[in-house]
């Protein structure tokens, strides 16, 4: 039995002419041109592309993102309230918002993150009080969800709660409003916010804890009413790739509820492992880590190994990697590319799947009655018969009547 049917659709073409009559024997090519699977990458570059002066740096950034396009349909920007909003009413808007309209004029589809955390806060809400914070908190919600939308459909609505309220490194506005109104009271305000703004959005809740905890409160927001989406799951594998064990029980636990999930922030790193002691990754301080051979090779075959897992898993709609390229957070040789924009073994390893192993190419000859069966991995075609191009949608099985001249 084929592990990835699920992924794939049927489709039956019935070729004419435009008087009508079939076109037997015509040879037709099938062309996959995007995926319905979210293969998916930070995409902060595109923000800082949109208002760098620095033409080299510029051009810097564009080559890396030309090399980010060739792998991936899904894109997250930042909107980190502290640093999209570092003065109360002066925003990021204008460079993020021509970020998320060139990666959708590249087919790249996009996801905010987040509307709600207490890290990368923005500082100037502790002047106010607790019921002013959450007023604001709400309203800036209401403010971005209504501004991308139809750019920006996805959002991590929060991020983080299961800690949330327990956060004690030090003082936040969210921290504050959800230690006051706990967990659900919070989370149910801000999907409401989020939903309000836009019905059609994709809304998902996001955190690095994937425990039981973490489920119960899910359960808990699910018989609420609250309307998720899709359930984020962060796996930042600094301390060592999770292995099949860990990675099967994730899905089992997450699988309970029918919802999509979302694999929102995965790292796997081509240098040193950090140390298992460290409990907080961020305490993880160092000048440099470097990328080895060895840990290249290793990166290559986890990567491999895990979205193999992923993909094959009915309920796992998108994988995002965090990030594209090595030096990002924790200086951490996490990406695709070096800091120089150089490929990866890893590159390589997940081209051959998304556009290899998992992508269709087909050369077909119609029947006498001109008609082509094929099954192919979901998502967008062109069809090609002589010098016309057609395109197609193959989303699930579908029977097409198409006229050619």
């Amino acid at each position: 039995m084929d592990p990835l049917m699920h992924r794939k659709a049927n489709a039956r073409l019935q070729l004419k002419k435009a008087d009508g009559t079939p076109l037997a024997g015509a040879t037709v090519r099938i062309d996959q041109t995007g995926h319905q699977f979210l293969f998916g990458c930070g995409a902060f570059d595109t923000v800082a592309m949109m208002k760098i002066p620095d033409e080299k740096h510029k051009a810097f950034l564009l080559d890396r993102m030309q090399k980010w396009l060739g792998l991936f349909n899904y894109g997250t920007l930042p909107f980190y309230w502290g640093r999209y909003e570092p003065a109360e009413g002066q925003t990021a808007y204008a460079e993020t918002l021509a970020a998320a309209k060139w990666l959708r004029e590249r087919n790249v589809q996009v996801k905010g993150h987040p509307l709600c955390w207490h890290t990368v806060c923005a500082s100037w809400l502790l002047q106010y009080d607790n019921d002013e914070i959450f007023r604001r908190q709400i309203d800036r919600i209401h403010r971005d969800v209504t501004a991308y939308k139809g750019v920006i459909d996805l959002w991590d609505v929060i991020n983080e709660v299961v800690i949330m309220p327990d956060f004690d490194r030090y003082d936040n506005a969210v921290t504050r409003i959800c230690r006051e109104k706990g967990r659900m009271e919070l989370v149910k305000a801000v999907f409401a916010a989020a939903k309000e703004s836009n019905p059609e959005a994709t809304l998902l809740i996001n955190d690095f804890n994937t425990s039981e905890a973490y489920a119960q409160l899910i359960e808990s927001l699910l018989e609420a009413g609250v309307p998720i989406s899709a359930i984020g799951i962060q796996s930042h594998q600094h301390q060592g790739y999770w292995g099949l064990e860990k990675l099967h029980t994730v899905l089992e636990r997450f699988s309970r509820f029918g919802l999509p999930i979302h694999f929102t922030e995965n790292t796997l790193v081509s240098g040193d492992i950090m140390p298992a002691h460290i409990v907080d990754l961020n305490d993880w301080q160092v000048d440099a880590w470097p990328s080895t051979p060895e840990g290249e090779e290793r990166q290559a075959r986890e990567i491999s190994e895990m979205y193999f897992v992923l993909f094959a898993h009915p309920l796992v709609e998108a994988i995002t990697t965090w990030d594209f390229n090595d030096g990002c957070w924790l200086k951490a040789p996490s990406g695709f590319v070096h800091e120089d924009n150089s490929l990866k073994p890893s590159y390589e390893a997940l081209r051959q799947l998304i556009h290899g192993a998992w992508e269709t190419h087909l050369s077909l000859t119609a029947d006498e009655n001109g008609r082509v069966d094929f099954t192919g991995f979901k998502g967008d075609y062109a069809l090609r018969c002589g010098d016309q191009t057609v395109p197609l949608a193959l989303n699930a099985d579908t029977q097409q009547t198409i006229t050619l001249a």
